[in-house]
């Protein structure tokens, strides 16, 4: 167990929203105890979203979160940056309808929490682990949980017909230092025959070759990749992300395969539900009491 974190200072960033191709500023504010990550639409008159997952919306290409009539689009890479970090508490001011895309990793994120620093709080924080295996199938699409004690490790497959894509696999336990180096860089990747019809419907108005690993039938248009699997590496990167929406890390081992943000947060709402057992929250607060009676800190 650890401190909960902030940061130490409000730091900004600009860009354009992927999908709505709107220019937008965000502003990462430092925040109290037990306050979690929440969004504040700034041309909304300051109309809140939190990072929850009563507020996820809608899932197409990215993760929407929705308060009322107010909404948030792609928090995916800005979140995961916050969860592989361990930033557990921040008021994220957007004056525009969309998360800004920037590079299309988590990487920018990362180096501006780093900017920022990060100050630890006077509160614990409680992580969900279960002690039964939860799993949500849709055809051949599946994301599974077993439980594993030793913090969150990700084993993620994908099998795309394309000749760079391919099938790929890889397993990723979340830390820190590892988060940053390894996962934070990936970049979102789209296929250039799909552009003109995801534009016809509202989305990627804003992506372009410097914000996305972009797949013509037999290659890539935007430059070399930072990972010969970087396509993969995304898929973990989303699936950190949209975990975020718990609202506390989890810990266990997370198998998925051909999924996607509308079956993430299916399975999220899934390890909600069986985290409100009473046994599992009774045995996750008692040893937060055992951690408190001991004096311990951690950074």
């Amino acid at each position: 167990m650890r401190q909960q974190a902030t940061l130490k200072t409000t730091v900004s960033i600009d860009g354009v929203g992927l999908h709505s191709g709107h220019p937008v500023r965000a502003l990462f504010h430092p925040a109290p105890v037990d306050h979690g990550l929440v969004f504040l639409r700034s041309d909304h008159a300051d109309h809140r979203v939190p990072a929850q997952l009563e507020s996820a919306s809608t899932f197409d290409y990215a993760t929407t979160l929705k308060r009322g009539e107010v909404s948030i689009g792609t928090v995916e890479h800005v979140l995961a940056a916050a969860a592989g970090l361990g930033l557990d508490n921040c008021l994220i001011e957007i004056d525009g309808p969309e998360v800004p895309i920037v590079d299309g990793s988590a990487l920018p994120f990362v180096r501006l929490f780093h900017a920022a620093g990060f100050e630890r709080q006077d509160a614990i924080v409680r992580p969900i682990e279960l002690d039964q295996a939860v799993e949500v199938v849709r055809d051949d699409r599946r994301v599974l949980y077993e439980p594993d004690g030793h913090g969150l490790t990700i084993t993620y497959e994908i099998d795309f017909p394309h000749p760079i894509v391919g099938r790929q696999e890889m397993t990723f336990t979340l830390r820190p230092d590892e988060f940053a180096a390894r996962i934070a860089p990936a970049r979102t990747f789209g296929f250039a025959a799909e552009v003109a019809q995801l534009r016809s419907r509202g989305l990627a108005r804003g992506g372009s070759l410097h914000n996305a690993v972009v797949l013509d039938d037999t290659g890539i248009l935007s430059g070399p990749l930072r990972f010969r699997d970087e396509f993969v590496r995304h898929k973990v990167l989303d699936l950190i992300g949209d975990l975020m929406l718990l609202g506390r890390p989890l810990q266990g081992h997370i198998h998925a395969r051909k999924a996607g943000h509308a079956l993430h947060i299916e399975f999220a709402r899934a390890l909600n539900a069986a985290s409100l057992n009473p046994a599992v929250e009774s045995a996750d607060d008692a040893e937060a009491d055992r951690f408190r009676a001991s004096g311990r800190t951690q950074a």
